[in-house]
């Protein structure tokens, strides 16, 4: 496949996103129905917030979340011992010629949100904020 003369780098592909997100959805199918024979594993509830794959296609990152949030150093433990499986199950739901190693990160968005949140809730933020608004000089 030729590569777009247009894309400068700075991000994902478009295929490198499509591909993530067909991995995503197989790996949150795979995980909802319980078809990894480790009961510890298939009595977790995990969500699979995004998958990021290597521009070659050959790595997917996994950024993943126990609901609730408790047990997280316990489900990257299990996701570990349980990969070959977990990529054997995915690559069943794939169409691509390799299928690719499979990797787990804890998925730090809804902590990364939250302290947003917190912090542009603090009363001098906000004022600093709103005073922008009214600042002629503000582009």
């Amino acid at each position: 496949m030729a590569k777009n003369k247009f894309h400068d780098g700075a991000g994902p592909s478009q295929r490198q996103l499509r591909v993530g997100e067909t991995i995503r959805r197989a790996l949150s199918e795979v995980l909802q129905r319980g078809d990894i024979h480790d009961s510890d594993l298939n009595a977790m509830s995990i969500t699979v917030g995004e998958v990021r794959v290597s521009p070659d296609l050959k790595i997917a990152t996994a950024y993943v979340l126990p609901l609730g949030g408790k047990g997280q150093e316990d489900l990257l433990k299990l996701l570990a011992r349980n990969k070959a499986e977990l990529r054997r199950q995915v690559a069943r739901k794939l169409t691509l010629k390799f299928s690719p190693d499979l990797r787990f990160q804890l998925d730090r968005t809804f902590d990364q949100m939250d302290e947003t949140r917190r912090m542009l809730s603090q009363d001098v933020v906000r004022r600093d904020a709103e005073a922008g608004d009214d600042d002629p000089e503000t582009p």
